[in-house]
């Protein structure tokens, strides 16, 4: 384990490169929304799957569909992802992000066949990334879908042991409390 003294060991060249195409890919998906550009960065027989709802495609031919129907054009304008941190292996990325975003479009992808609520969410998220031959071969993203139907409204938070945008607080603020959850069984029982 690293101290804090410590810091960690450069990058080799080829994680630089890793590194520069996931950021290139995710500049196609976010600032650009270029379905090309995003695909550009990626092997034939890529895979994206969002963990929580299935969604995404496998090979170029329904990725281009995802991103190009359900993904992209259904990203509300204020998105954002805050990158908390970043692990750089071999031939792997992953990433600890908050993603942020006002549900005023339908969004395919997250939350299929839910209208806009104009609600703000604030959402944790990792997302594992896999190369190979000098592209991206494999991305999972994993969420906590249950926060964000929190969020929205959808979800009673007050009757499940779920929490909303105190996930995304937290991470943050390590001064936000903890064990919040265990306190409300211990009271009801």
């Amino acid at each position: 384990m690293q101290t804090p003294l410590q810091s960690n060991p450069p990058l080799t060249p080829a994680q630089q490169a890793m590194v520069a195409l996931w950021e290139e890919h995710i500049q196609g998906e976010f600032t650009t929304r270029s379905t090309e550009d995003t695909l550009a960065t990626m092997v034939e027989d890529a895979e994206v799957i969002h963990i929580p709802t299935l969604t995404g495609g496998a090979g170029k031919a329904q990725l281009r569909e995802f991103y190009g129907q359900h993904f992209i054009p259904k990203m509300p304008p204020d998105t954002e992802n805050l990158l908390l941190s970043r692990t750089v292996g071999a031939d792997r990325i992953v990433d600890e992000l908050l993603l942020r975003f006002t549900h005023t479009v339908q969004m395919d992808w997250i939350l299929p066949g839910i209208p806009p609520t104009g609600k703000r969410v604030e959402v944790p998220l990792v997302v594992c990334v896999q190369f190979r031959e000098g592209k991206m071969a494999c991305e999972h993203i994993y969420l906590d879908q249950a926060s964000i139907l929190v969020q929205l409204g959808l979800l009673d938070a007050a009757r499940l042991p779920v929490v909303g945008i105190e996930q995304a607080r937290k991470m943050l603020d390590p001064t936000v409390p903890a064990n919040r959850l265990i306190e409300r069984a211990d009271q009801r029982r």
